[in-house]
């Protein structure tokens, strides 16, 4: 086989090599590990001393009487932190860290074009938001399940679905969040590619996403609101409603898309015109 074949075959080593690079290190175990921790915490504190009940959307109210429940909450008490910080230090990371341990210019020369590089880096990104998305949802609802039982979902429009249907409801709610936190990894990776100090842009790309949080919490600045990027991100709950209702999750998709193309293509401008001493 001639070596112009060779290289028109496309081969995902690459990315299976940013793959192992992001999954392999003993680091980001630790950052699972913290983020499979919430959900556990949550369940021994329920089943230690029972919520006594309430009103609205309180997913911890409902987790003695379905376990899937305990996914749900645990989605909600870590989408605030704990997710933005697990993704914000792997995408700071994804540029910025290899200029910080001098193998970007290596790299590079393999040689590895900066567009596929910077694709392959979003790519990792994505797939590390779902892997954490999944984590906390799957140890939630398996041991939900295993402590307090399955059965008829109950949502928030109270009505009920069948527990297979809940579970599918459990499974698009992980995805819409998957596509919110990779738009904030499209963030932070534009962010590294302006700085050789990955801890710095890590604590950038947090400033910025809790920044977002605040501001939509004032009202007074309601006409900014639609256009931060985290003001979506609870609209996984009209999920969980019945019928379900896309008034808040539509327009939340396109305004994770618009910042994936907004920050992917910044990220592509600044690195593409970037000398690489590092």
């Amino acid at each position: 086989m001639s070596a112009v074949e060779l290289r028109a075959r496309p081969s995902t080593r690459f990315f299976r090599s940013e793959l192992w690079l992001i999954f392999g290190r003993r680091r980001n175990w630790v950052g699972m590990a913290v983020l499979a921790a919430v959900p556990v915490l949550l369940i021994i504190a329920v089943k230690v001393s029972p919520p006594g009940g309430g009103g609205g959307p309180d997913f911890v109210n409902q987790i003695t009487q379905n376990g899937v429940f305990a996914a749900l909450a645990a989605l909600t008490l870590e989408l605030p932190l704990f997710l933005p910080v697990a993704v914000a230090s792997i995408s700071a990371d994804s540029i910025a860290g290899e200029a910080n341990l001098g193998t970007l210019r290596y790299l590079l020369a393999v040689p590895v074009d900066r567009v596929r590089l910077l694709v392959v880096k979003f790519a990792a990104i994505a797939v590390f938001a779902l892997a954490a998305t999944l984590l906390v949802a799957g140890v939630g609802a398996l041991l939900g399940l295993a402590v307090f039982g399955g059965g008829p979902l109950v949502t928030l429009s109270g009505t009920t679905l069948p527990f297979w249907a809940g579970v599918g409801r459990l499974v698009l709610v992980c995805g819409y969040l998957t596509v919110c936190l990779t738009a904030m990894g499209a963030i932070g990776m534009f962010v590294s590619t302006l700085t050789e100090q990955p801890i710095g842009a890590t604590i950038a790309t947090l400033v910025l996403t809790v920044g977002s949080e605040i501001l939509d919490a004032i009202p007074q600045l309601a006409v900014i609101h639609r256009y931060l990027p985290t003001h979506y991100w609870l609209a996984y709950t009209d999920l969980l409603r019945d019928p379900v209702s896309y008034d808040q999750v539509v327009p939340g998709l396109w305004s994770a898309t618009a910042y994936i193309l907004i920050f992917g293509a910044a990220a592509w401008a600044r690195f593409a015109g970037r000398d690489v001493t590092s």
